[in-house]
Order: C-alpha cells, then sequence, then structure tokens
C-alpha cells in the first residue's frame, strides 16, 4: 500500500537524559499532520503516545514513561507516513531516593511526577520516597485476593507508612512464604538499622559541639554588654535606642526608594497575573477553542478538552476559574443539545449514530440518548412504509407520487446488505431485488407488485441497522470505556426494562410489513378499521398466479434475509403466515386462470389431426396442465419454517373442486366439439360453475379427484363411442333386409347358389370403409369400432334369418354361404355376442344332408374369398390388436 508521506525520521531530542516522567521536546521530520495522524510514538521501548501533544510536524512534547531498557531509541508512527526511525536516542536515569530515616545534609526538594490518570502534576513528599525493602529479606509476593485481604483487615493498610499500618497484612502480603529463620535475620536487620540511625544522629551533634560553644559564647557577651549599658538614660535604653535608629533607617529608606518599590510591586504583579494567564491560558481560552473545534467537526477534541477541563477546575474555589469553568459548561450542554439533535436526525448512517452516541456518553447527557435514537429510527421505519404505500396508490390514481425522495433508497445501505446476505446460503438463488433491471419494466409490473418489492427492500435497507443498534446497545459498544464503566448498572438495568419494549417495536414494524402487503395482496384479510390506513388499493382485476409466485419469491427472501440477522423466529411468524396465505391464495388463482384457459380451448381447435390421429386439443390442454403445476412448484415446495399449503381441509376442498371442475370444463369442450358444429361451440356460461365454490358440493368426500375425472371421462367416451357407432353401423343394418329381398328373392323358391348375392359385397364395402376411417384416425380403434359393428350386423342377419318361415334346399345353401362368408371374413372382430348371432342364424337354418351341398358350399366359399381377396386384407390382422372385452 503506498503512502503519501515520507516515514517519520526523529533527529534530537531534548533533555537526551533524565529519570521516568521527565518532559522532553523531540524534533525530526515528518513527525505527522496532525494529532490524529499520530498513532504511536515510543521511548526506550515504552508507549508514550497518552502524554503526546503535537505540536508541529517537525515537533512533538511528552513525558518519558517507566521503560525496561536504559537506553534506546525514539520512534515516532503516523498514519500518513508508517513507522519511522530515529538518528538519536534517550538514556533513561534511576532517580535517587530518600530513605524514610536516612539523615540529609541538604533540604530535599518536593519532586514532581506525572499522573496519566488526571493529566496533572503532583507534588510527592520525600517520606513517602519509602524503602523497598525495609526487612532486607527476598520479597515473595502472595497471590492471597486484596479484597480478601480488605474484609481480614477492615481500616488497615500494609503501607508501613500509613497510621493504620498493619504488620501482618504486610507480612501476609509481602513474605507468606517466607520460612521462620529468614524472618529472625529480618528482625536483626531492622535492629541494626535502628542502631545505626541513632548512632548516626549522635555523631551529627558530636561534629557540630565547636559551633554550637562558639553561639553560646557570643550570646552571652552580647548579654553582658547590654547589661553593662543597662543605665536608664535620657534616650532610654540601648534597645530602645537601637530600635529608634532602626525605625528612622527604615522610615529614610521607604522614602528613598518608595517610587522604585511602587513600580516594582506593580511590575511583580503585573508579572504574577501574566504567570497566571500563561500557567492557566488552556482554561482561559477554552471556551473559544471549544466553539472552533465544534464548528470544524472535532468532537472528540473539544471531549478531551472538556475532561481534562473537569478533572483540573471543576471542583476550584476560585472565582475567576469557576467563571470562565462555568462559560465552558455553557458551551458543552449546546453541543451535548447539538449532538442530540443529530443524532435524531433522520435519514443517518449506522455509523453517524454510534460516533453521536459515544460523544453524548462521553458528555455524560441526561437520559439515554442511544434509546432515544432507537425510538427515532423505529419511527423513521414506520413512516417510510406508510410513505412508500400512499406514494404508488397515488401513482395508481394517476397522481404524482411514486417518487418520493423519502422512498429514495438507490443509494443507500441496500447493495451492502444484499452483498453481505448474498454470501449466505438462503441467498444462493437469484434475487429478485435486480438492480439491472430495464426501467421499462417498471411499467409492465403491476403497481402491487413493485409496491411489495419497493416496500421489501426499504425494510431491509433499515431494518438491519436497526437491528444492530440494539445490539450495540445491549452489549455495550456504543459506550466509551469511561462512560462504560460508569454507567454499566444503570445500563444494564435499562437493557432489561426495555427488552420487551424493543421487541415490540420490531413486532410493529413485522405487523406494519405484513398488513400493507395483505391490503394491497389480500385485503379481505384485513378488519374493517385497518382498511383505511393499510389498503386503498382500488383495483379490479386479480393479480395473476405468475405474479403472486413472483410476490411469494420476494417475500421469501425478504424473510431469509432477516432471518440471517439472528431476528428470533417468533418476530417474523407474521411474515410466515403471510407467506402460507400467499402460497394459497397463488394456487386458487392459478387453478382458477387454468380453467378459464381451457374454457377457451375449443375455440381453438383447428380439427387437424397428426400422425398418432390426435388434434390440437388435448396438447394443448396438457400444455395448460403442465404451465400450471410448473408454476406452482415453487409454490407448493415447502422453505424452511414453512408449513403445507394443504395443511387446512378448507384448502384441501377448494382446491379439489377447483381441479375437478378444470377436468369437469375439459370434459364438456369435448362434448361440445363431438355434437355440435364449430359456430355453435358455447362455453361462457361455464364460468359460473368455475367460480363457484359449491360447484361439486354433493360429491362424496371419499371420491378422489382421479376418479371422479375417469369416471367422467369413460362417461364422455362411451356416449360419444355409441354416438359414432349408431352413425355407423345403423346404415349398413338398414341396408341388409332391402338386400335380401331385392328382385322378390325368396328363400322357398330360389336358383341353386352360384356366389355370395351384392348385398353382402355391399355390407363389406361400407364395413371396409368404417375402417378406413377409423384405422386413418387411429389403428387402435379399429377393433372396438368394427367388433361393434360386426354385432350390429350379425345381430340384424340373425333376426332376419330367424323371421323366414321355411327355407327350400338352394334358399339354405345360399343362406349359410352368405352368413359363414360374413362370419369367416369378420373372425378377426368377432366377440362372444357376434359369435351369438351366427349361431343361431345358422341354427335357424335346414342342415345339409349330403356331401354334395357342402362341398358346393366350400367351393363358393372359396371362390368368394379370392374374388375379393383385396377387398378382404383389412380383416387380416392380428388378433392381438383385438380390444379386449
Amino acid at each position: 500500500m503506498s503512502r503519501s508521506r515520507q516515514p517519520p525520521l526523529v533527529t534530537g531530542i531534548s533533555p537526551n537524559e533524565g529519570i521516568p516522567w521527565t518532559k522532553v521536546t523531540i524534533r525530526g521530520e515528518n513527525l505527522g499532520t496532525g494529532p490524529v495522524d499520530l498513532i504511536g510514538l515510543t521511548i526506550c521501548g515504552h508507549n508514550c503516545l497518552l502524554t503526546a501533544e503535537w505540536m508541529s510536524a517537525s515537533k512533538i512534547v511528552c513525558r518519558v514513561g517507566q521503560a525496561k531498557n536504559d537506553k534506546g531509541d525514539i520512534i515516532v508512527t503516523t498514519k500518513s507516513g508508517g513507522k519511522g526511525t530515529s538518528t538519536v536516542s534517550f538514556k533513561l536515569l534511576k532517580p535517587e531516593k530518600i530513605g524514610l530515616l536516612d539523615q540529609s545534609a541538604v533540604w530535599v526538594d518536593e519532586m514532581n511526577y506525572y499522573d496519566m490518570r488526571t493529566d496533572r502534576n503532583k507534588g510527592i513528599p520525600p517520606l513517602s520516597l519509602r524503602p523497598a525493602n525495609p526487612l532486607g529479606i527476598e520479597i515473595e509476593k502472595s497471590k492471597f485476593p486484596q479484597k480478601d485481604l480488605e474484609m481480614l483487615f477492615p481500616g488497615m493498610s500494609a503501607d508501613f507508612t500509613s497510621e493504620n499500618f498493619s504488620a501482618a497484612w504486610y507480612l501476609i502480603e509481602n513474605h507468606s512464604t517466607t520460612s521462620f529463620e529468614q524472618l529472625k535475620m529480618a528482625v536483626t536487620n531492622l535492629k541494626r538499622q535502628a542502631n545505626k540511625k541513632s548512632e548516626g544522629s549522635l555523631a551529627y551533634v558530636k561534629g557540630g559541639l565547636s559551633t554550637f560553644f562558639e553561639a553560646q559564647d557570643a550570646l552571652s557577651a552580647i548579654h553582658q554588654k547590654l547589661e553593662a549599658d543597662g543605665t536608664e538614660k535620657v534616650e532610654g535604653s540601648m534597645t530602645q535606642k537601637l530600635e529608634n535608629v532602626l525605625n528612622r533607617a527604615s522610615n529614610t529608606a521607604d522614602t528613598l526608594f518608595q517610587e522604585v518599590l511602587g513600580r516594582k510591586d506593580k511590575a511583580d504583579s503585573t508579572r504574577n497575573a501574566l504567570n497566571v494567564l500563561q500557567r492557566f491560558k488552556f482554561l482561559f481560552n477554552l471556551p473559544l477553542n471549544i466553539e472552533r473545534n465544534i464548528q470544524k467537526g472535532d468532537y472528540d477534541v473539544v471531549i478531551n478538552d472538556y475532561e481534562k477541563a473537569k478533572s483540573l477546575f471543576g471542583k476550584t474555589e476560585v472565582q475567576v476559574f469557576k467563571k470562565y469553568y462555568a462559560e465552558v459548561e455553557t458551551r458543552i450542554e449546546d453541543l451535548r443539545e447539538l449532538l442530540l439533535a443529530k443524532l435524531l436526525e433522520t435519514p443517518s448512517t449506522l455509523h453517524d449514530q454510534k460516533r453521536y452516541i459515544r460523544y453524548l456518553s462521553d458528555l455524560h447527557a441526561l437520559g439515554d440518548p442511544a434509546w432515544q435514537c432507537i425510538g427515532a429510527q423505529h419511527r423513521w421505519i414506520l413512516q417510510l412504509m406508510h410513505s412508500c404505500k400512499e406514494g404508488y396508490v397515488q401513482d395508481l390514481k394517476g397522481a404524482p407520487g411514486l417518487h418520493s425522495p423519502m422512498l429514495d433508497l438507490d443509494n443507500d445501505t441496500r447493495p451492502l446488505v444484499l452483498g453481505h446476505l448474498s454470501q449466505t446460503a438462503s441467498l444462493k438463488r437469484g434475487s429478485s431485488f435486480q438492480s439491472g433491471r430495464d426501467d421499462t419494466w417498471r411499467y409492465k409490473t403491476p403497481h402491487r407488485v413493485a409496491f411489495v418489492e419497493k416496500l421489501t427492500k426499504l425494510v431491509l435497507s433499515q431494518l438491519p441497522n436497526f437491528w444492530k443498534l440494539w445490539i450495540s446497545y445491549v452489549n455495550g459498544s456504543l459506550f466509551s470505556e469511561t462512560a462504560e464503566k460508569s454507567g454499566q448498572i444503570e445500563r444494564s438495568k435499562n437493557v432489561r426494562q426495555r427488552q420487551n419494549d424493543f421487541k415490540k417495536m420490531i413486532q410493529e414494524v413485522m405487523q406494519c410489513l405484513v398488513k400493507l402487503i395483505r391490503g394491497a395482496l389480500l385485503p379481505l384479510s384485513i378488519p374493517e378499521c385497518g382498511v383505511r390506513q393499510y389498503g386503498g388499493w382500488e383495483v379490479k382485476s386479480e393479480l395473476s398466479g405468475q405474479w403472486l409466485a413472483h410476490v411469494i419469491q420476494t417475500i421469501r427472501l425478504t424473510y431469509e434475509s432477516l432471518t440471517a440477522l439472528e431476528i428470533p423466529n417468533d418476530m417474523l411468524q407474521t411474515i410466515q403466515d403471510l407467506i402460507l396465505d400467499l402460497r394459497v391464495r397463488c394456487v386458487t388463482v392459478t387453478l382458477q386462470h387454468t380453467a378459464e384457459e381451457i374454457k377457451r380451448l375449443a375455440e381453438k381447435e383447428d380439427w387437424i389431426v397428426d400422425n398418432e390421429g390426435l388434434t390440437s386439443l388435448p396438447c394443448q390442454f396438457e400444455q395448460c396442465i403442465v404451465h400450471s403445476l410448473q408454476s406452482l412448484k415453487g409454490v407448493l415446495e415447502c422453505k424452511p419454517g414453512e408449513a403445507s399449503v394443504f395443511q387446512q381441509p378448507k384448502t384441501q376442498e377448494e382446491v379439489c373442486q377447483l381441479s375437478i371442475s378444470i377436468m369437469q370444463i375439459f370434459i364438456y369442450c369435448l362434448e361440445q366439439l363431438s355434437t355440435k358444429p364449430d359456430a355453435d361451440v358455447d362455453t361462457t356460461h361455464l364460468s359460473i360453475d368455475v367460480s363457484s365454490p359449491d360447484l361439486f358440493g354433493s360429491i362424496h368426500e371419499d371420491f378422489s379427484l382421479t376418479s371422479v375425472s375417469m369416471a367422467s371421462l369413460k362417461e364422455l367416451d362411451q356416449r360419444l363411442f355409441e354416438t359414432y357407432i349408431e352413425l355407423k353401423a345403423d346404415p349398413i343394418v338398414g341396408s341388409l333386409e332391402p338386400g335380401i329381398y331385392a328382385g322378390y328373392f325368396d328363400w322357398k323358391d330360389c336358383l341353386p347358389p352360384t356366389g355370395v348375392r351384392n348385398y353382402l359385397k355391399e355390407a363389406l364395402v361400407n364395413i371396409i370403409a368404417v375402417h378406413a376411417e377409423v384405422f386413418t384416425i387411429s389403428k387402435e380403434l379399429v377393433p372396438r369400432v368394427l367388433s361393434k359393428v360386426v354385432e350390429a350386423v350379425s345381430e340384424e342377419l340373425s333376426r332376419l334369418m330367424q323371421c323366414v318361415s321355411s327355407f327350400s334346399k338352394n334358399g339354405a345353401l345360399q343362406a349359410r354361404l352368405e352368413i359363414c362368408a360374413l362370419r369367416d371374413t369378420v373372425a378377426v372382430h368377432l366377440t362372444p355376442e357376434s359369435k351369438s348371432s351366427f349361431k343361431q342364424a345358422l341354427e335357424a337354418l335346414p342342415q345339409l344332408s349330403s356331401g354334395a351341398d357342402k362341398k358346393l358350399l366350400e367351393e363358393l366359399l372359396n371362390k368368394f374369398k379370392s374374388s375379393m381377396h383385396l377387398q378382404l386384407t383389412c380383416f387380416q390382422a392380428s388378433s392381438s390388436t383385438m380390444m379386449k372385452t
């Protein structure tokens, strides 16, 4: 990663050595562009960033901390330049400590140290520099808990400089594992040190005896002189004279130096005032600095300065300091109001919300700004949802409102949400929220469908940040470390109290989402009291099953996205109920639409027969059913957490009735097409039946859809078959009797037979014509049709034979020839009924007595079969193709 600046370089440090907490000035190059750019500072391996004060790009002031190394480099790290180097080093000195009982020939000045917690200097009296090991033996720290020691020794201390010093506590804390022999050695060491200190004090006195004697002699001489001159005179005693002289000298000096001393006092006063201004310029300049930093947006700097001023001057009694600190508090209160207004401003990003909440917690704002932000965000989401509905309703009515600025979320966080969720398994399938969709799609999509997509997109763009804001509120990540520690107990109470309140907020958002969608797609499921708030869609047409399936997929993706946020399932149950109702509605609408399409199939019949003998009607019917089932495949499939569409008996009954009605409509179309001319086909009246829920209310519950449909189809098939047989068989049967008796033929008086007569041949030709017609449509139907035609012909022939009163020998032979010729020709299509009819016809004839008659009959039969071999070829098919009856 390339950087815009060179790495920092430290070229000098002043002073270059010192004890811990020494204030040093670091000079160099590229030391940062500002306080925010400085992210690291170490001296001798110790992190000094907390005490660092950035002055310029070439100067930094800080204090040296306790370091492990005695000498080391000064390393500066910045955001813009990275980790730097150093050409100089700093030497850390160990401070000399004056023991508690140590003698000193000089006055020990108080030693300053730097307190990082309060960022101020404190003085430590020399007595506090106690010896590290007063017993003179090895210290072995105990792991005994500090709280237990405080409970064991209430009001006592292990500090041997304290008035409440407890020797037992000190020994437990530092020598819990020390042996008794070592403790005896420690007692000896203490005695030796006490004796040494006593002897040292006496030595100091002995060494100064001559000085004491000289002082005593001088005082005695002065006393004797005063006693010798003690005579009372006019001027008084010697001491009185001396006092008068000194007073006159003082007055003369005052007169001489009055002006000079006055100027000196004024200068000292001015100098002291300037020193105070210089020393406390931080406080005096703070109100103005706060205003400037607020205008620049540097709220972190303002908060740091305020904390510093509060720790230094929060409890001051100096009137000047109190006045300026009151000005600081006024500016901070204005800042609190400004930050709260920005926090409650909508729309706002989650990052800004967290930042403002953290600022307000650091400023110890009254109330609970984080919860106020959650409430404002909740109201904003509800307002967005209702505005979205109103915009689409107005657009549907022709008034502008669809492109409201409030609803323009194309540049919102939606891509980030979908980008994150697309990594989960729940969004492997293509999303319905495609940004690359053509603009014309908006006008092709129904308003209610577009509204549902916009509404779900809106919820998914706002709810994740709303949920994350609550999670951050619960785990405390919204607050800084200081605010977290100070308000942890109170905040934990608030969280417990507000968990139910937040749950109600989420449920209210979910219920609003569901009710708005129900108002658009399922208006009858909305109570009358909520129609005005959630409904208002003035539409006359019902959404098709395809659009309902699209809406279901959209809501499913929304549910999966919300589940990925780890929102509890009980809060999302209303969405699951909505999906189930939409799935049921989609199934119903799709089946109704399928019934309407099948109702119009009769108008599309072109009567063009394919190779299999079928017209386009069955194929179109199959395509309608397959398309309907394919469109319902995703709807009927149960996603995780979803219930079956058919779990309710009412739904099962309604779907069953619609499915039966579809089959009944198709059957009616077939019947209309088969019995009426094209111009007479009328299926418009069926729309009433389809829409009626009681269409098949009389059907027994135990009847399945398959049994009802098959029974209806078989019934139609039987009616059509019987009609066709009647249409084809009646002419053939009707021609038999006239043909038999043509030319005044008489069975009692006829010539010897010479062959089969023409009436029978004509009947066979007509049967062949039926065969050809059926075979052209479907060869599988040939056995079924011809068997019934043969039954009708054989039955009629049997009737005619039984009606003859008597036969001559030639008549009987002629009748037997014709009956046998017909029977042998259609033998492939004989059924038990036709065989019985032929048998009854032959039994009505006299039996052949002579062999010559039998031979003649056989010859004539062979002659007939030979002469009509070509015509009779169609009757020579394999008997395996016959329909089983």
